[in-house]
């Protein structure tokens, strides 16, 4: 189907009549003086007088002026072929993962089911390839955070290479601390550079906040108000004392607060089991883009008019050629 973008060009089509409307162009040229100029008025009994001549354009001619003024003007308005509707599917949510890397993270706890282990986390890792492989319509992101939270990731379609900065991650890069508050608080900063209306955020961590600049439950506050989901993991032992216990009444009331779940992992199959579980409760969503494919046709009146135009000039050319031909034979 073809389209014009700007219609009211096509008002330009009548402008040649407005021009009719305006008197004619006069131009003023010498005469050539004749000595029997008189003799010559005598003989013909006309008075000297001015005159004027307008010049006039042949039928062709006439043809070929309205055909290129018709031509430009379409152009003007700019025609387009609209193909047919095309939808895209892209990503319908936004999901933040908040890793802790802090030193007890390397406690060799979780079991897989050959009986190899592997500390807390090699098995996060693992768990979250399979999320990863699970969710391919998210865009995925990832915070680490220790003694201070660090954008890892910013949010992509691109799973291969999150997974590959997944897997770069360290024990103790991001220091031996947890500042749990600041690793909320650095997810809601991207989520607000975001245009996504579903935002998850899913946290693991194996230790209770250790300093933030903002208390985790007042994060989560924020965070509420931003509309994002809060999914927390508890990895290890909740019996553990000391800096690294688990501070399971805060971990739930951040998760609480932003309407997401609290989940306790003691193992491999448990942490497992939570992540299904978030899976069920953030099923995938899909946005349909739907747009219709534009191509300028723009440049065929214009060629259109150039081939006229060189077309009656070149006839022109052969037909004066030949005359002369002619007149000369003659």
């Amino acid at each position: 189907m073809i389209e014009l973008a700007y219609p009211w060009a096509l008002s330009l089509l009548l402008l040649p009549l407005l021009v009719r409307l305006l008197p004619a162009y006069k131009e003023s040229r010498d005469s050539v003086r004749v000595p029997f100029f008189k003799k010559l008025v005598e003989l013909s009994k006309q008075r000297p007088e001015q005159g004027a001549r307008v010049l006039r354009r042949d039928r062709a001619q006439k043809i070929l002026v309205n055909l290129t003024w018709v031509c430009l003007v379409l152009a003007a308005a700019k025609p387009e072929w609209v193909g047919p509707p095309i939808e895209q599917q892209k990503s319908g949510r936004d999901l933040m993962v908040a890793v802790d890397l802090s030193g007890s993270m390397e406690a060799q706890d979780f079991t897989l089911p050959d009986g190899q282990t592997l500390n807390r986390l090699e098995a996060v890792k693992q768990v979250l390839g399979d999320l990863a492989d699970r969710r391919p319509s998210d865009r995925l992101g990832l915070i680490v955070f220790g003694a201070a939270a660090y954008l890892q990731t910013p949010f992509t379609d691109d799973h291969q290479v999150w997974l590959q900065l997944l897997e770069e991650t360290g024990i103790g890069m991001a220091g031996p601390s947890t500042v749990f508050g600041d690793a909320i608080g650095l997810a809601i900063r991207q989520f607000s550079q975001s245009d996504s209306d579903n935002r998850v955020l899913i946290i693991l961590t194996d230790g209770n906040d250790t300093g933030s600049t903002v208390p985790p439950v007042d994060a989560a506050k924020v965070a509420a108000s931003y509309d994002v989901r809060i999914y927390t993991v508890a990895i290890g032992d909740p019996a553990t004392v000391g800096e690294d216990a688990l501070d399971m009444d805060t971990i739930r009331r951040v998760s609480e607060l932003t309407g997401g779940r609290s989940f306790a992992a003691l193992d491999g199959a448990q942490m497992r089991d939570a992540y299904l579980t978030i899976g069920e409760l953030e099923p995938e969503l899909y946005e349909s883009v739907s747009f219709r494919p534009r191509q300028s046709l723009h440049w065929v009146p214009v060629a259109l008019a150039a081939l006229l135009y060189l077309l009656y000039h070149g006839t022109m050319a052969v037909l004066t050629r030949r005359a002369r031909r002619a007149g000369n034979a003659a």
